[in-house]
């Protein structure tokens, strides 16, 4: 089956990308959703030249998408019907446990005549945590809402480390929204991305009405590219 993925650059994506090969999908697309100017993505604010290095590494041809947070859910369908029309039976998403995210990613996916696959679908986040590290994986942690996080986590590399230090009852996979990240080596990249995180910054930003803090670590390439 041909498969896209929706992508935005987080460790869990990038796990259900490498379990979804691994189960024979063809997984050849990635749809990243980005703010209205196409500056930064939605939740991660990820630069798109950055996006695009961590696919190219990754085999994955980009789909970028502009949207506000008002025509999200247009804007993505629309999408995905064009995924459709080439060719695409599935998309791989990397939730794990929250059902009105599976709710929505499976409406929309049958908006477009699409089927969802979720490939860490109710999975200990403990144990997905631990695959990740045996699968090399190389990340940093790019948003923090303060709610959860103090700014200091926010530009921190996603290892062992970080995880210890993660005050009690916060999730190790920040599925509640506790922190996002974004990958830079690991399986499947053929090669490791030179990026690095300057320090963080904080604003504001409002989601279903309510308003909340949050750090972001600006993200830039390293001096040096690989050969």
């Amino acid at each position: 089956m041909v498969a896209a993925i929706s992508w935005s650059g987080g460790k869990d994506g990038w796990l259900a990308l490498l379990r979804a090969r691994a189960a024979g999908l063809d997984v050849r697309t990635a749809l990243t959703m980005f703010d209205e100017g196409g500056g930064r993505s939605r939740s991660h604010a990820v630069p798109p030249d950055l996006i695009a290095l961590q696919l190219r590494a990754l085999g994955l041809a980009p789909v970028p998408v502009r949207a506000s947070w008002a025509d999200y859910e247009e804007a993505l369908i629309a999408a995905l019907r064009g995924l459709a029309v080439r060719g695409v039976d599935e998309v791989v998403f990397g939730d794990i446990d929250i059902a009105a995210h599976r709710a929505f990613e499976e409406r929309v996916c049958a908006a477009a005549g699409l089927t969802a696959v979720l490939p860490l679908w109710q999975e200990a986040r403990a144990a997905l945590v631990a695959e990740m590290f045996a699968r090399r994986l190389q990340a940093i942690v790019v948003t923090t809402a303060d709610r959860f996080l103090g700014g200091a986590f926010c530009g921190r590399a996603f290892d062992a480390a970080f995880v210890a230090a993660l005050p009690a009852g916060t999730d190790c996979c920040g599925e509640n929204g506790e922190f996002h990240t974004f990958v830079t080596g690991g399986e499947g990249f053929a090669v490791a991305l030179p990026v690095v995180a300057d320090p963080a910054y904080a604003r504001t930003a409002s989601f279903d009405g309510a308003t909340r803090g949050y750090h972001f670590a600006g993200l830039r390439l390293a001096d040096t590219l690989p050969a």
